[in-house]
């Protein structure tokens, strides 16, 4: 199989989250086309989850990762070392390697590997809700993002929070007569900016990243709303922290925890160089899919990028290492 080549058609195929239809459509051809049982697991209208097995197997391991990426589409392209494009390395490059991967590993016959490919891993991990309904009972999940073909001792969690605040609108002649909410915002976020952030000797700091704000009508009025959107990316339990806050905004705004998703410690394999994920991943929600392994070709530091893309050196390791691991994996 040709990796490289397949990774380009995979990219030439935009895919941003919402909008995952014809790419499922494509690899749901291309796999039956290669023998596997692949069916459509739907998530939402126009919108599914694509899953493959070998037929009349049950899978002792399923190979995982994303098909919908981040905007803007940028086209593939290619040089003598790259393949450049949106989702390049994030993860249809990925998708390509596990694919000739479970190819590989089903022609020696030892292993019946499975594939599964989840929509929305971008946006709020639906697809990945949706398989876990669905598990079959296998053993391990070897779930793929770019981590240069190390393996992830850990993954660091999400808490996605949102801040709203409420105020009154007066003509900024005379602000005594109004309440600005964008002065309560900022008043909480340079206090949250400054709370203390819990800390893993083995995996690092959690950090807040300030990723939107937003809000008044005009320059000359004073605002009477003001909203703004935070990340964090933690490493230990959330339920400290989401106190504190609470806590530190008091009642200079609403907070909303929007979404979450656990810190996650991993396996390793055998002696493959090892990392620690700063962003977060689909294992959380695939719980019943296996114990899992975090791996892929790439590096996170060109995702979601204008100059994405992903070596075509580490493609073919990624496909030596998937079929390593796998074997390892099932012999104990």
């Amino acid at each position: 199989m040709d990796v490289v080549s397949l990774t380009r058609r995979l990219v030439d195929i935009e895919s941003i989250s919402g909008n995952e239809r014809a790419v499922g459509e494509f690899l749901l051809e291309h796999l039956s086309s290669l023998g596997y049982s692949a069916t459509r697991m739907e998530v939402a209208p126009e919108r599914f989850n694509v899953y493959a097995t070998v037929p009349g197997r049950k899978p002792g391991v399923v190979f995982s990762t994303h098909m919908d990426t981040v905007p803007p589409f940028i086209p593939s392209s290619e040089d003598s070392e790259h393949i450049h494009g949106r989702g390049a390395c994030d993860a249809k490059g990925i998708i390509a390697a596990q694919i000739a991967a479970a190819e590989r590993l089903r022609q020696e016959g030892i292993v019946a590997p499975a594939l599964l490919f989840v929509v929305g891993e971008e946006r709020d991990s639906q697809g990945a809700a949706t398989a876990n309904q669905h598990a079959p009972g296998s053993r391990f999940l070897i779930n793929g993002e770019p981590t240069e073909n190390r393996i992830a001792i850990a993954s660091k969690g999400t808490l996605r929070v949102e801040l709203v605040a409420r105020g009154k609108m007066a003509h900024s002649a005379y602000p005594e007569l109004g309440e600005s909410a964008i002065d309560k915002l900022l008043d909480a976020l340079h206090d949250l900016r400054r709370m203390e952030l819990p800390t893993n000797p083995e995996v690092g700091p959690s950090t807040l990243n300030i990723g939107i704000i937003e809000g008044g009508q005009a320059p000359n009025v004073v605002p009477d709303f003001a909203r703004a959107h935070l990340l964090y990316r933690l490493v230990g339990p959330s339920d400290d922290p989401k106190r504190r806050i609470v806590e530190t905004v008091g009642n200079r705004a609403e907070v909303n925890f929007v979404l979450e998703i656990p810190f996650m410690r991993l396996r390793t394999v055998g002696d493959i160089p090892t990392m620690v994920a700063a962003f977060t991943t689909d294992i959380p929600g695939l719980s019943n899919w296996g114990e899992p392994v975090l791996l892929g070709p790439g590096s996170i530091h060109v995702a979601h990028t204008e100059s994405e893309r992903v070596e075509k050196r580490q493609l073919h390791e990624a496909v030596e290492l998937y079929c390593a691991v796998a074997r390892k994996l099932l012999r104990g």
